[in-house]
C-alpha cells in the first residue's frame, strides 16, 4: 500500500510477475455475468458466476427480467378471463396451462366435465407435451453446434401444429379450454388428420434420432456432463424428464391420474445417469410414448357417441368459498395450482407452482466443479422456458 496524497482514497498495488523471472503466481476467482441476454436457453436469463481458471466455482441464477405479474392480475380477472393469462407462462405448453386452471375451478365447483371433453382434452394435452419436447430436441443440438436437426424438429412441429391450430385457431396460445370443458367441438374430419399427423410424426422422428444421438460429437459433448443425483433432485422439487433421467420414478399421468390417464398405459421412461445425454434420451422417449398415448385418445374418441363438449355456464360464474391445489405432468414437470377463492366472480389468490422455477434454481448445484465450456451444454439441457420462472 503506498502513501496516497493528502485527501485522496487509499491506492492499492498489486506486482505481478511474468514469464520467467515469475516466482510464484497466485489465482484469483472471477465474477462472470452471463447474460441477460440470451446465453443459451429460451428466455432472458442471468446467471452469476464465480470461475476459477476454466472451472465454474460457484454459481446464482438471478431471474426476474420477465415478472409481468400474473398472479396478480389473475386476482382482477373472471374464471373465464383468467385462462387467457395463465396459458402463457410457458409458451411451449399453453394447453397444459389452460388445463390445470379448469381442473382446479371444476373441482371447487363440483362439475363433472362431459366424457367426450374429458378424452378430448387428454389427447391435446398428449400433443401439446410432444410439440414441447420437439422444440427442445431440435434446439438442444443446435446450443452444441448441430444445425440441420432443428429443421427437421420444427417440420414434426409443423405437423402438429397444424391440427392444433385447425381445432382451437391458434398457434402458441390456444386459449381452447374452459371451464366445464372445451371451447367447442372437434371439426368434421378432425380425427382423421390428427391420426395421420401422429403417425408422420412417429415415422419421421427415427430422423432426428439418427442425427443427433448416436453422434459421437454430441455423446461426448453430454455424456457423464451436468451430472444431478436423486438428492438434489428432491432437495430442489426438480421434476419432469429431468428427474426421471436421474431415476426419479414420478409422473402424475399414472400415479395421480386425471383427465383420462387412469384408462390409458402410460409407460414413465426413466435413465439411472442422470447426465445431459440421459435427459436427451428421456425427453425423446417421452415423446413416442405420447404419440401412442394420442392415439389411444384417438380410438377412445371414435368410439364414444355423439354429445356435449362442455357445460353450460351462468353468465356470471362465481366459485364457492374454500381452497383446493391441482396438479398435472405438465411438459417441464409437475405444475400446481393453488385456488383460494371467497364465493367471488374472481380468485381471491391463484398461486402458480411452474415447473420451470425449481428446474433452473437447482443450477447453483449442478454447474460448480463444471468447465465453463460445459455450460450450455447444461443449460440446454435443463428444459426450462424463462417465461414459467418469472409469472
Amino acid at each position: 500500500m503506498t502513501e496516497p496524497p493528502a485527501g485522496a482514497a487509499p491506492r492499492t498495488e498489486r506486482v505481478v510477475g511474468l514469464g520467467t523471472g515469475a516466482k510464484e503466481l497466485a489465482t484469483e476467482d472471477m465474477i462472470l455475468n452471463i447474460g441477460p441476454q440470451h446465453p443459451s436457453t429460451h428466455g432472458v436469463l442471468r446467471l452469476r458466476l464465480i470461475v476459477d481458471g476454466e472451472r465454474i466455482a460457484a454459481a446464482e441464477p438471478i431471474i426476474g427480467y420477465m415478472h409481468r405479474g400474473a398472479e396478480k392480475l389473475f386476482e382482477v380477472r373472471d374464471y373465464r378471463q383468467i385462462i387467457v393469462l395463465a396459458n402463457r407462462h410457458d409458451w411451449l405448453s399453453a394447453f397444459a396451462n389452460e388445463l390445470g386452471v379448469v381442473l382446479a375451478v371444476e373441482r371447487m365447483l363440483g362439475m363433472e366435465v362431459p366424457i367426450r371433453a374429458v378424452w378430448a382434452r387428454t389427447l391435446l394435452a398428449e400433443l401439446n407435451r410432444v410439440l414441447n419436447h420437439l422444440m427442445f430436441l431440435g434446439s438442444y443440438p443446435l446450443e452444441l453446434g448441430a444445425i440441420t436437426p432443428v429443421f427437421y424438429a420444427f417440420r414434426e412441429r409443423e405437423t402438429l401444429q397444424a391440427v392444433m391450430e385447425e381445432i382451437s385457431g391458434g398457434r402458441m396460445h390456444y386459449m381452447f379450454n374452459r371451464v366445464g370443458g372445451l371451447k367447442e367441438d372437434l371439426p368434421e374430419g378432425w380425427l382423421d388428420r390428427t391420426t395421420h399427423a401422429v403417425a408422420e410424426v412417429r415415422r419421421r422422428l427415427p430422423d432426428i434420432e439418427r442425427l443427433i444421438h448416436g453422434n459421437e460429437i454430441f455423446v461426448a459433448r453430454t455424456r457423464g456432463v451436468g451430472v444431478l443425483d436423486q438428492a438434489t433432485i428432491l432437495q430442489y422439487g426438480v421434476s419432469g424428464p429431468i428427474a426421471r433421467a436421474s431415476g426419479v420414478d414420478l409422473d402424475l399421468r399414472r400415479d395421480e391420474p386425471y383427465l383420462a390417464y387412469d384408462e390409458l398405459p402410460v409407460k414413465v421412461i426413466t435413465r439411472s445417469a442422470g447426465d445431459c445425454h440421459s435427459r436427451f434420451e428421456v425427453l425423446l422417449e417421452q415423446a413416442k410414448v405420447s404419440l401412442d398415448l394420442a392415439d389411444a385418445c384417438v380410438a377412445r374418441l371414435r368410439e364414444l357417441p355423439q354429445g356435449p363438449i362442455n357445460q353450460r355456464l351462468p353468465k356470471v360464474l362465481k366459485v364457492p368459498e374454500g381452497h383446493t391445489y391441482a396438479w398435472t405432468e405438465s411438459p417441464l414437470g409437475l405444475n400446481g395450482y393453488y385456488l383460494v377463492s371467497r364465493g367471488e366472480k374472481t380468485p381471491w389468490r391463484l398461486k402458480l407452482r411452474s415447473a420451470s422455477y425449481n428446474n433452473v434454481q437447482v443450477l447453483r448445484e449442478m454447474l460448480p466443479g463444471n468447465l465453463i465450456a460445459d455450460m450450455v451444454a447444461i443449460l440446454g439441457s435443463m428444459f426450462f422456458v424463462v417465461g414459467d420462472i418469472d409469472k
